[in-house]
């Protein structure tokens, strides 16, 4: 009778599957550069399919930007574990570099590409920047509650401490992660000798950490 009809994809899973091929294309070859038709390519849909799901290039750079980000958040929240301070504080950081080094492509596109196109992409990453922000000053404001010095503390400080200690985060997911100039490794050494997720959570709370607990003990530097 003819040959049997093709299952139907679901739309959800093909526009997914559309991003899937969006964040692999825009990493590697740049917001400006990438081509729907390559996207279209790679995901094994027509071009048309991919206008009529995700509209334009701008709208599917926006969703992709929006699902890698909440990824991103979903990966660090879960990845707390209970107990003191400094475990969950080790726990999400050690979520963060996990996340990033499963996802490269999502975190170059968060990282380095969505940031350098402007608006609206630009305020889109704040906002996952400002909510993983909020969770940390959360986590530090309960280990100044722990350590008995929640007072000592304004919330200015554990704001700043907070920023601080995300922006170090990513700093060092980017030289993790970053290829090198040959594209065959991560400018942190080859793959067999790059931290591990733990490791580089290890390296951050060994920085932090240490600043961090002789804070709680009502220590401050101060020029001389």
């Amino acid at each position: 009778m003819g040959a049997a009809k093709r299952k139907r994809v679901p739309r959800a899973v093909r526009e997914q599957q559309m991003m899937d091929a969006a964040v692999r294309t825009f990493a590697r070859c740049g917001y400006r550069a990438a081509s729907m038709d390559e996207i279209a390519e790679l995901a094994g849909v027509s071009k048309p399919l991919v206008y009529l799901y995700l509209h334009s290039k701008e709208d599917l750079f926006g969703a992709v930007i929006r699902r890698e980000s909440a990824a991103l958040v979903a990966a660090v929240t879960a990845a707390v574990e209970p107990g003191a301070a400094d475990r969950q504080l080790w726990s999400g950081l050690a979520g963060f570099f996990a996340h990033t080094a499963a996802h490269p492509d999502g975190w170059a596109v968060l990282h380095q590409q969505a940031r350098a196109q402007g608006e609206p992409f630009v305020a889109e990453v704040a906002a996952m920047r400002a909510e993983i922000v909020r969770f940390v000053t959360g986590l530090i404001g309960a280990a100044a509650k722990e350590a008995g010095c929640a007072g000592e503390l304004a919330d200015r400080e554990v704001a700043g401490l907070a920023h601080a200690l995300v922006g170090a985060a990513e700093s060092l997911a980017e030289w993790v992660n970053a290829p090198a100039a040959d594209g065959t490794s991560s400018t942190a050494g080859p793959a067999s000798d790059r931290p591990t997720a733990e490791e580089a959570a290890g390296t951050l709370m060994n920085f932090a950490w240490s600043g961090l607990d002789r804070r709680m003990r009502g220590e401050r530097w101060a020029p001389a």
